[in-house]
């Protein structure tokens, strides 16, 4: 998997997925336009539609819903080192579930790839190579 970011300009980007290009920027008193996402609020988008990915297949694999599954991400903004911390996801199902439904849903939830990601830390190497140096 790989994007690429591309300075726009002032505090805004370009990201782009395969043939997707979506605008990342800051709101307007961080010194943005509010023209996209913040990359906090992309993390939890990642998360939201990937946990909303699981739940929608457990539901529509079980003949229980084939709509309305909607997902929610929160999150806190902690400090040293500045990060973001205790997530919270919320599903809600478009069907009453029973106890054993509602128990694999949750599990399923869990399989999420991002979920998982984030639950297992991993190595982040930095390339950096400087155009014209010499």
């Amino acid at each position: 998997m790989e994007v690429k970011v591309s300075h726009v300009d002032g505090v805004r980007f370009a990201i782009q997925a395969r043939s997707h290009i979506v605008t990342s920027d800051q709101p307007l008193e961080n010194g943005g336009e509010d023209s996209g996402m913040t990359p906090p609020e992309f993390l939890l988008a990642s998360l939201g539609s990937c946990a909303a990915y699981y739940a929608v297949e457990y539901l529509r694999t079980r003949n229980l819903a084939q709509t309305g599954v909607e997902v929610s991400v929160t999150a806190e903004k902690l400090l040293k080192p500045a990060r973001l911390g205790n997530f919270r996801i919320h599903v809600l199902s478009p069907v009453a579930l029973d106890p054993q439904h509602s128990e694999g849903l949750v599990r399923a939830v869990h399989h999420c790839l991002v979920h998982n990601t984030l639950l297992s830390p991993s190595e982040i190497k930095i390339d950096l190579t400087a155009v014209g140096a010499q």
